[in-house]
């Protein structure tokens, strides 16, 4: 028989999760296009905004406190409103003569509040629904985490496209944006106070406390199979870490310099129309998947059809076609890939997070996930700027390759994720 938290879980994840998933998309993706928009070059996009990556990474040293000290649901809520503040401080900060400097503090901030909102959000999952409803909503949260980054990439930068051709002026569109942006984060915040349910006051919710802080990094690292189990953690999305920070530059750039030279309104059209809809077709259907017939069956089909599809990035860059049409079909394929490709990384984090102090060792697992994507982007550019667009994609994607090796070697219960038949 379902728990109450079980029932009352559609009213919460998706809001929970979509919130969750736009403060990351605005920190790591749109600002890059941000900042391409405000004349910065892609080396400098590639290395500054990639830092940005750091405070999901390091975020399993206070994972620990997000677990002892108050609720996950308090946490996340205080962080939200943060990084709404933070949010309103970037669009300030564009029009001054330093909005480089200045622009990026308040992405440092909302970036540490964004990686602890993380912890806390993922725990308030992982402690109110049984472990057959997390695989079931997996899907729905993949779902709408992407949802929220393609409303960052997609219909956001479109909003921001129409405040350029408006006002005329790229700096005053950027500020408007963000500012709005960061009222839609307040609102979003006050959604999730009155849809998220109190269970961490019922009889029993906060059983996952960690015994001691370094125990639970201990008990973490002796997991079996650690070795292997971070190193695919950290290849899984080797190619996409790249491909995420180069994929919006090469739309906008000129055809001169290799890209496609697409308008900001026609990339975020793209990405906030057929994206979301191919994104949200995918994930459900790779969520539906493992919880009918488990994650070993779609391990492999999954990693290939989120990587596969960034090979047809290298024909677009040798192509160089002037139709918009092309573009938007290789995104759609490509979201689609992703959405479904994307669960079966999430189950396994889940797996790996299983036992004592779950919630901190979901943050750890996480925080390699992070690493995977900032180590790659930092020097993302710099490979772009080297190899030109079609040799970049061409790495992209062989850079695929020993993720999808390693899916030979790791060991997992063949029927996890899979939802009992009773």
């Amino acid at each position: 028989m379902e728990s109450n938290k079980d029932k009352n879980a559609w009213a919460w994840v998706p809001s929970l999760y979509f919130t969750e998933g736009l403060p990351y998309v605005i920190i790591i993706t749109f600002s890059v296009i941000m900042y391409k928009k405000l004349g910065i070059s892609n080396a400098d996009i590639g290395l500054y905004t990639s830092w940005l990556y750091l405070p999901w990474v390091i975020k399993p040293l206070w994972s620990p406190f997000v677990d002892i000290k108050s609720t996950k649901r308090n946490w996340f809520l205080s962080m939200q409103l943060l990084i709404a503040i933070a949010f309103l401080g970037v669009g300030l900060t564009i029009p001054t003569n330093n909005f480089f400097i200045l622009s990026l503090s308040c992405f440092w901030i909302a970036a540490f509040a964004s990686a602890t909102n993380d912890i806390a959000s993922d725990g308030f999952y992982l402690i109110s629904l049984s472990q057959k409803k997390q695989s079931f909503f997996l899907g729905v949260r993949s779902t709408f985490y992407r949802l929220a980054m393609v409303t960052g990439q997609g219909l956001i930068v479109v909003l921001a496209g129409f405040l350029e051709e408006h006002y005329g002026n790229n700096q005053k569109a950027w500020s408007y944006t963000m500012i709005i942006t960061a009222i839609f984060m307040i609102i979003l915040t006050v959604i999730n106070l009155f849809a998220t349910p109190k269970v961490e006051n019922e009889a029993g919710a906060s059983k996952e406390k960690p015994i001691r802080f370094f125990d639970v990094f201990k008990t973490f690292f002796q997991k079996k199979q650690i070795g292997i189990v971070l190193a695919f953690i950290l290849l899984y999305r080797l190619g996409e870490s790249q491909l995420v920070k180069m994929a919006s530059p090469f739309l906008l750039d000129q055809n001169e310099a290799g890209g496609l030279a697409l308008s900001t309104t026609e990339v975020g059209t793209i990405y906030g129309t057929f994206g979301i809809i191919a994104l949200t077709i995918g994930g459900i259907l790779g969520g539906i998947a493992i919880s009918i017939y488990g994650l070993k069956k779609w391990m492999l089909p999954m990693i290939l059809a989120l990587n596969l599809p960034n090979i047809l990035y290298v024909l677009l860059a040798f192509w160089q076609p002037s139709s918009v049409v092309f573009a938007t079909l290789v995104v759609i394929i490509e979201q689609f890939g992703y959405g479904f490709g994307f669960a079966a990384y999430l189950m396994f984090l889940i797996y790996v997070a299983e036992g004592v102090s779950k919630t901190s060792h979901y943050a750890i697992a996480t925080g390699f996930m992070a690493l995977g994507m900032m180590l790659p982007g930092m020097i993302s550019g710099f490979i772009q700027e080297i190899l030109g667009y079609t040799g970049f994609f061409i790495w992209v994607a062989v850079a695929a390759i020993p993720g999808i090796i390693l899916t030979r070697y790791i060991q997992y219960p063949a029927n996890y994720g899979k939802k009992d038949k009773n």
